[in-house]
């Protein structure tokens, strides 16, 4: 049994091509606070003790500013480069712009995380009793243990009004165990309807009520024995297109096929919000006013 603290690793190096500039570092409340204030927040009442972001080196900065002052007696930190050279030297390509994913962000931290962990996306508001499911089941897990775990959200509750997303769909067995989860990079809300791309780029319906991962992970120290092969496997047969992207859920998918490993998940009914557009902005603003109207959080969170 755990009794450490666990960790929380926040992917923060995207580039958020879609909202238009660095999301992770947009404000949402008149006191300048980041949808990662919340996630962080709601992680050390829940009882993380760690919090390591994966970032790229020209936000080193403007995070360490941010992020050492408020968490500063409260909680360690540290802190991870996601760069587009971090691989194998004969996969280097100059004509690439963004990094390779967050299945690549997840490997990265690898010599930065000793404690069982959750692995969460900077600009994702997740909610409080999310946090505090994770925390309990990481605490109660062996740093040893092969077994796994994911928080849940039903895809309805998770869409865009103002376009597509990106979502990993999940098989989840009659025991609440994961058998499988694909990536699918397109979900689009259509005339009131869901609906997805298929491998050949048309649209077909896909169940409101679709279990979905959003990224929140929970892993022991072990998980960092799967991926590695199959990440340079995919450097190998990517490494010419620009755009290709090695996702957590490939990882995941390994971790499934192995016979001594297995992934629980989680229900939580906090109700998830995010901003991949800039539309988003005003969604996430208001509910964040209603939850702080509701006593959930302070004005003051720092």
């Amino acid at each position: 049994m755990s009794k450490s603290k666990p960790t929380l690793v926040i992917l923060a190096a995207g580039i958020g091509s879609r909202y238009g500039g660095l999301k992770q570092l947009d404000t949402f409340t008149p006191e300048g606070d980041t949808i990662m204030d919340f996630s962080i927040y709601d992680a050390l009442q829940a009882g993380f003790g760690k919090f390591v972001f994966i970032i790229s080196k020209n936000i080193e900065e403007e995070c360490k500013e941010i992020f050492n002052k408020k968490l500063e007696g409260k909680a360690e930190v540290g802190y991870v480069f996601q760069e587009i050279e971090n691989v194998p030297p004969q996969y280097l390509n100059p004509e690439r712009k963004k990094p390779w994913g967050t299945g690549h962000a997840l490997l990265m931290a690898k010599d930065e995380v000793t404690e069982n962990f959750a692995i969460i996306n900077a600009d994702d508001f997740y909610g409080k009793e999310a946090f505090e499911i994770m925390a309990k089941a990481l605490t109660e897990l062996d740093k040893e243990s092969y077994n796994f775990n994911m928080m849940a959200y039903l895809l309805k509750n998770t869409v865009s009004d103002h376009g597509f997303v990106s979502r990993g769909e999940c098989q989840v067995d009659e025991n609440n165990y994961l058998t499988d989860v694909t990536e699918r990079t397109h979900i689009e809300k259509i005339d009131g309807k869901l609906m997805r791309k298929d491998d050949n780029g048309a649209f077909i319906p896909i169940d409101e009520n679709t279990i979905v991962s959003m990224n929140f992970w929970g892993f022991t120290p072990k998980c960092f024995e799967f991926g590695g092969a199959l990440f340079e496997q995919f450097l190998k047969e990517n490494e010419h297109d620009l755009k290709a992207e090695f996702f957590i859920t490939s990882v995941v998918n390994e971790i499934l096929k192995s016979d001594n490993a297995s992934v629980e998940v989680l229900q939580s009914n906090a109700k998830w919000f995010g901003v991949t557009y800039k539309e988003d902005k005003e969604i996430v603003k208001k509910e964040i006013e209603k939850l702080r109207a509701q006593k959930v959080y302070p004005t003051n969170l720092w």
